[in-house]
């Protein structure tokens, strides 16, 4: 009796390492420059308020300005971490300009 060997293809690894967000809850960001899907004024300053599933390849937040009533939606690569020293001179700058 002869036994014939059935070539076995290897399935696709799956990649079962959990996608991590990089930002916290709580934590401040501002909207890198360049285009953007939705409208912001350059510099402004968000908290993160939500992480939601991943888009596509892009890791989602949400995102909420103290000034606007509503929430918004970026995907992580449009979102840089602001320093705590730089919330500080955003704000005295803003006051200072705008005389507030």
């Amino acid at each position: 009796m002869t036994t014939r060997s059935i070539p076995q293809h290897s399935a696709p690894a799956i990649d079962s390492e959990p996608t991590t967000h990089l930002f916290a809850i709580g934590q401040t960001v501002r909207l890198r420059g360049g285009y953007t899907v939705f409208t912001s004024r350059f510099g402004d300053i968000y908290r993160v308020t939500g992480k939601l599933p991943p888009s596509g390849n892009s890791l989602q937040y949400r995102i909420r300005n103290e000034r606007e009533q509503h929430e918004r939606v970026a995907v992580e690569d449009s979102l840089e971490i602001v320093r705590a020293d730089e919330q500080g001179e955003n704000t005295a700058l803003v006051d200072r300009t705008f005389r507030r």
